[in-house]
């Protein structure tokens, strides 16, 4: 069995490599983690085709859960607990390497399969609902990709904080899980005008915030959902970069705001990270939050998991499971 899947050059998903990679003892700081399930995620197929450089070799994955083999020095963590992490590199694997600067303890009643699938796209979903755009009761809300990963979470989180949520999606399976997250009104893209259909179910005004994540295709029916002094949330771009912007664009619409935000910037201090997943984790156990695994993979099979998601086969979360 490959203990790593592993990309020596750029490309797709055929570039991806199950390995034999040796895990070093963990360094003071550091948590050696037997890996029970790792996040498959879009900035993964990025960093595969060189979208976002890396030096190669790499194992990729930047999240996941598992139980504690070996903890460093000051780490705070001992063998047997249960923790996840995100925005570590190398968590396509069956061991590795965690900082404990940026694990967390999973609670009792989460699975680890749970927490895997909550760390990224839960943190992301999170810090747009709660800081890139404050959602209060009353905001329109436009999400899309409403079915996806972050999507089915950002509808969720958006509707408990009483926003009303507008998404979008392209098939009618997908349309279903939105609705069943909580979504209010669903507009299927891949056949209507969704700028058009949000500005009539907002009266003309337009929505007080877009979070998308799908980039080139949607970027400018986003900015023409918005209201007067909206504010359009690109965290993501599965269709592609989007094209350079002319700042008129945002006067003409409406003075407009526009913000690429990272998950970097939202989790940079230990605090953050611990509110973030805290939240996360409580509305799971008390039943407020689904997280939903759309397909498992064995961790050899981590090619077809890329395929899958680029081909926009997948709801939910993907997870390998080493």
């Amino acid at each position: 069995m490959p203990t790593a899947v592993q990309v020596t050059k750029t490309g797709g998903p055929e570039v991806l490599e199950p390995a034999e990679v040796d895990v070093a003892a963990p360094q003071a700081g550091e948590l050696l983690v037997d890996v029970a399930a790792a996040g498959v995620n879009y900035i993964d197929t990025y960093q595969r085709q060189g979208i976002y450089p890396m030096e190669l070799p790499v194992v990729l994955g930047l999240e996941g859960a598992g139980t504690v083999v070996e903890a460093g020095a000051g780490t705070g963590f001992e063998a047997g607990d249960r923790v996840a992490w995100q925005g570590s590199i190398g968590s396509y694997a069956a061991r590795k390497l965690v900082p404990a600067s940026i694990a967390v303890r999973v609670p009792d009643g989460v699975s680890l399969e749970t927490a895997a699938a909550t760390m990224l796209q839960g943190m992301t979903a999170h810090y747009l609902v709660a800081s890139t755009f404050e959602v209060k009761p009353g905001h329109d809300v436009l999400v899309h990709a409403a079915a996806g990963g972050v999507g089915l979470l950002l509808v969720q989180l958006a509707k408990a904080r009483g926003a009303r949520v507008i998404g979008t999606v392209s098939t009618e399976e997908k349309e279903k899980l939105a609705r069943e997250a909580g979504a209010d009104e669903v507009i299927r893209y891949d056949r209507d005008d969704f700028a058009k259909l949000t500005r009539e179910l907002t009266g003309g005004e337009g929505v007080d915030v877009v979070y998308d994540g799908v980039g080139k295709d949607t970027v400018d029916g986003s900015l023409a959902s918005l209201k007067v002094r909206g504010l359009l949330a690109l965290f993501g771009a599965s269709s592609g970069p989007v094209p350079p912007l002319d700042p008129q664009r945002l006067n003409s619409g409406g003075s407009l705001y526009l913000t690429r935000p990272t998950s970097a910037h939202y989790t940079r201090t230990r605090e953050e990270i611990d509110w973030r997943a805290k939240e996360l984790f409580d509305a799971i156990l008390a039943g407020e939050l689904t997280i939903r695994v759309g397909g498992k993979y064995p961790l050899a099979d981590a090619r077809q998991a890329h395929e899958d998601l680029q081909a926009r086969r997948t709801t939910g979360k993907l997870l390998l499971i080493p």
